[in-house]
């Protein structure tokens, strides 16, 4: 019997757990269930919250083969549609978890976003500059509680994870082995915990961690309506000085607007009126009530978290930042950040990496994040100034850019939003590193078939030498792959087929050879997130191995054994 089943035969809101899974009606005595939950039950990951970042992160875990709880104050998933956009870079995480297929059936295949000036006419269409680069559309709209009904679904199907909903975070204690989560159905023992609880994250508060940033005292309504008309495949952001507004067509006629409000037109405590609703969507379409699936006024807020690990306990998603919505990256910064943590506590637990590796988290992703949050600020600023002066003269500006191959290129392609590459972490120095590489498709000769480059090299560690075609270079180069247990393969950027021993993969549309061009002559270490570790010439793979011996955790103790001797 499913144990959130068993446990809501004693609760009120028995309905809001029935539609996952059916009980079987055993008495059970409250106090004794209640106590078995989690009696005897050690978790290698503990996480709070239940929401997208917190189920991605358990899905990415249990894919590792990590046992994994889920505990989530609320009855059952949320039926707020409150993010609408999901990235390539997303889907390509949620390969990994091996669920990408159930959550491309709940999106619309998107081409990014287009803006309109201060008369509501098109100023320019940004997409992706490399359409599919990462083997996914770009920018694709779709509703939260469809995403997390798929992700609650994976989770249910995997043995090693366990989720409760109606459980509440009351403390936190840690040691140097473990963490131990009190909730109101006992406690929760685990070798590391994530905070995934959102903006009023109780980790966070538990912890005492503060927040940098600022909260915009600027109120919008959003309106997630049905039986809409618009069929675009792009959100629309009209920079109307009059009256700033966003629209976001979804799947099956569901389409989000979001407007500035003004003095007297609402406050976030308010219940926004219908009135309110069926005056602003009036240019656009006529509705009734029941077509209005949820209506809030909201405030922004523009933070980060000054800490994002406490021990072996770490903070993801809206509980370690919140940016404004205008570039459409909450969600997809909180995926990022579970893409980033997940495989190292992975690795950790499986003996590749050291505990100490686990410090890049932060270093890694806070960067992006603060960064990401910026530009959100700063586009916010721009798109939707309520300024006509400045909005004509944004107009200009911009008109005067596209203009230009360099400025169309900064407009059409997204050059505002900020790059993630890391320069501090689990990176060793040099050109090249430190960024993603994409996922092209690729002839590979092992499985003989054309597939995306992910399903050739795993979802581990890979071993890429580009151009490097001598068995000598290779077999000095095979302590690397035995230290991170990495898939091993061959690109030759060039029209010819090697003869190697080992996996060799073949450019068959450009892209391959696109992503690799830059690294000729040289091997090519890939983390499991498909960032480049390091970058090295065959001559210099005895001092490269050096430095990523030090990640391991036998380095780290015959090193600190070697000092206290000394």
């Amino acid at each position: 019997m499913c144990v959130l089943c068993c446990r809501n035969l004693f609760l009120d809101n028995w309905t809001a757990s029935y539609r996952f899974c059916t009980p079987l009606l055993v008495a059970i005595p409250e106090e004794e269930l209640v106590n078995s939950i989690f009696r005897g039950r050690r978790y290698d990951v503990a996480i709070c919250g239940a929401g997208p970042v917190g189920m991605t992160a358990a899905a990415l875990l249990a894919a590792r083969g990590l046992d994994v709880v889920v505990l989530e104050q609320r009855m059952t998933t949320s039926d707020e549609p409150k993010a609408i956009s999901i990235d390539d870079e997303a889907l390509r995480v949620y390969q990994q978890a091996g669920i990408a297929d159930a959550v491309m059936r709940i999106m619309v295949p998107g081409t990014g976003t287009q803006y309109f000036d201060s008369d509501n006419k098109p100023l320019f269409h940004a997409r992706a500059a490399v359409p599919y680069r990462l083997g996914y559309p770009f920018k694709n709209p779709f509703a939260q509680p469809d995403l997390e009904r798929v992700l609650l679904s994976a989770l249910h199907d995997h043995p090693n994870v366990d989720v409760h909903f109606g459980t509440e975070v009351t403390g936190v204690e840690q040691d140097r082995d473990r963490v131990t989560i009190s909730t109101t159905d006992g406690d929760v023992v685990a070798r590391y915990a994530l905070g995934c609880d959102g903006g009023r994250s109780t980790m966070r508060e538990l912890f005492g961690v503060t927040m940098s940033g600022r909260s915009y005292p600027d109120v919008w309504l959003v309106v997630d309506t049905l039986g809409d008309f618009h069929t675009e495949r792009f959100g629309m952001h009209h920079g109307d000085p009059e009256r700033p507004h966003v629209i976001v067509p979804g799947l099956g006629g569901r389409c989000r607007y979001e407007f500035r409000l003004f003095s007297g037109e609402g406050e976030p405590t308010d219940t926004p009126s219908f009135e309110l609703i069926e005056r602003l969507l009036r240019r656009y379409r006529a509705i009734t009530p029941e077509q209005v699936e949820r209506a809030v006024n909201y405030r922004f807020n523009a933070v980060v978290a000054d800490d994002w690990q406490v021990g072996r306990c770490f903070l993801l998603g809206d509980a370690a930042h919140m940016m404004p919505p205008f570039a459409g990256q909450g969600l997809n910064s909180g995926i990022r950040d579970a893409a980033n943590l997940s495989w190292k506590i992975a690795d950790v637990l499986d003996g590749r990496l050291h505990e100490n590796s686990l410090r890049s988290y932060q270093s890694e992703r806070s960067p992006h994040a603060v960064a990401t949050v910026r530009a959100s600020e700063r586009l916010g600023r721009v798109v939707m100034t309520t300024s006509t002066r400045l909005a004509r003269r944004r107009d200009e500006l911009v008109g005067a850019a596209l203009a230009t191959s360099e400025g169309r290129t900064f407009f059409e392609e997204m050059r505002y939003r900020p790059v993630q590459q890391f320069t501090d972490g689990l990176v060793v120095s040099g050109p090249n590193v430190g960024v993603p590489v994409g996922q092209p498709r690729a002839f590979d000769t092992i499985d003989q078939r054309i597939g995306l480059l992910d399903q050739s090299l795993g979802h581990g560690w890979a071993l890429v030498g580009v151009d490097v075609t001598t068995e000598e270079d290779w077999a000095n180069v095979s302590v690397v792959a035995t230290l991170f247990d990495a898939t091993a393969a061959c690109v030759p950027v060039d029209e010819i087929l090697p003869r190697l021993q080992q996996r060799v993969l073949i450019d068959v549309d450009g892209g391959l050879n696109r992503e690799f061009d830059c690294y000729r002559g040289r091997f090519v270490l890939l983390r499991p997130d498909h960032f480049v570790a390091a970058a090295w010439y065959p001559q210099d793979t005895a001092q490269v191995t050096d430095v990523l011996s030090t990640w391991a955790p036998d380095f780290q103790t015959s090193h600190s054994e070697s000092l206290g001797k000394a």
